[in-house]
């Protein structure tokens, strides 16, 4: 499906033709308009599905009587899938009704928010980049954190040993400048391997294989391993691939951003009591997993499976889930190092986010908690 472009500042624009997709791999001629969006800088829009209004609970009604939210039903999304389910969100908006909205790709939930048909979503950071730029500044703002983490290499234990055994190896990504393919692309950059990074051949094959084929594809011997997000890594571990790389070990602290909360700036504006009380309802959410981690894993759960996507193995979940950490800091610096990763494998030019974070109201709520403030890494209005 052709969408807009998705970043205004692309290096090389690709030849118009249609996204071609096979078990394997996504391949030949890619559009300008699938380059950089979804869980990461290239992911198609896909269809999104409402779901049930949350009955509204009695108290004060805030500034607006409903509140439009959006995410996906993914384990990188636990927060508001393991807050709406324990009611830790009404609990705060009191009389004000949520109205949740499942989405299954970043663009289709970054073009529901600028066009008014959600308020405030959770989604990853490249679409946020995405909508941020593209939008000269003017359309969203981050204003929290939600998780890190939840990406692996897992590899075929007979083939690649050490990764100096992947040369010549066939890796798969989720898609071209998705989050995943670019850090694959600027990790192999870091070892000294060439690649192109459009076609995604190189001293490494990188394959664009969609998550719900990979499991398929890593059976059928099409590819040595994959760099992919949870739960398709922990799949992937049950069919016998090994993890060889943890994302997080690459980062300081080994923390990296997976999952922000963005809202209208429009909305921001017009209500902010009502986001003030989302970000609260999310940190509650997140002291509640950490607290609770069984029953939170639970609840999401039941949640994916509520919307349609189906139960998780305890083979898979498990380990999986553990693998995510939840949290309220939007680690601004690694949102900026995940830029700089895109401009390194040549995806596009260095953008401007200048402003995007506005977490005025998330460090509100921490300090009311006896909790320390976050950092914005520079990136915030002044």
């Amino acid at each position: 499906m052709a969408e807009n472009s998705p970043f205004p500042h692309i290096v090389t624009r690709l030849g118009a033709g249609r996204i071609r997709r096979s078990a394997v791999a996504v391949t030949a001629a890619l559009t300008a308009v699938s380059l950089l969006s979804a869980c990461g800088y290239g992911s198609k829009s896909t269809d999104n599905s409402s779901v049930a209004p949350v009955a509204a609970a009695s108290g004060a009604k805030l500034s607006a009587s409903t509140v439009k939210i959006g995410y996906f039903a993914n384990l990188t999304h636990g927060t508001p899938l393991v807050g709406l389910k324990e009611g830790l969100f009404q609990k705060e908006l009191g009389a004000t009704q949520i109205k949740p909205q499942v989405f299954n790709a970043g663009p289709a939930e970054i073009e529901a928010l600028n066009a008014g048909s959600i308020d405030i979503g959770w989604v990853g950071p490249s679409p946020a980049i995405n909508g941020y730029v593209k939008s000269s500044g003017q359309d969203l703002k981050i204003i929290g954190g939600s998780a890190s983490g939840g990406v692996k290499l897992v590899v075929n234990p007979d083939k690649v040993k050490s990764l100096d055994d992947l040369k010549g190896k066939k890796i798969a990504t989720p898609q071209l400048g998705n989050t995943q393919d670019v850090a694959l692309l600027n990790y192999l950059a870091g070892k000294g391997f060439k690649e192109d990074p459009q076609s995604g051949k190189g001293d490494v094959s990188v394959l664009r294989t969609d998550n719900k084929v990979t499991p398929d594809a890593y059976k059928s011997g099409s590819i040595d391993g994959a760099w992919v997000p949870e739960p398709t890594a922990s799949k992937l571990v049950t069919l016998g691939a090994k993890v060889l790389l943890d994302e997080s070990d690459l980062w300081p602290d080994k923390k990296f951003v997976i999952t922000n909360i963005v809202v209208s700036q429009k909305f921001l504006k017009e209500h902010p009591d009502v986001v003030e009380a989302v970000l609260r309802g999310s940190v509650n959410t997140n002291a509640f997993i950490k607290a609770n981690p069984a029953q939170a894993r639970t609840d999401a759960n039941d949640a994916i499976k509520a919307n349609g996507g189906g139960s998780l193995d305890p083979a898979i979940l498990d380990p999986a889930w553990q693998s995510i950490t939840f949290l309220d800091d939007p680690l601004a610096g690694t949102l900026q190092a995940e830029a700089d990763h895109a401009v390194t494998a040549g995806l596009l030019k260095k953008p401007d986010l200048a402003g995007i974070y506005d977490l005025t109201l998330l460090d509100k709520v921490l300090t009311a908690k006896g909790l320390p403030a976050v950092a914005d890494a520079g990136l915030a209005a002044q």
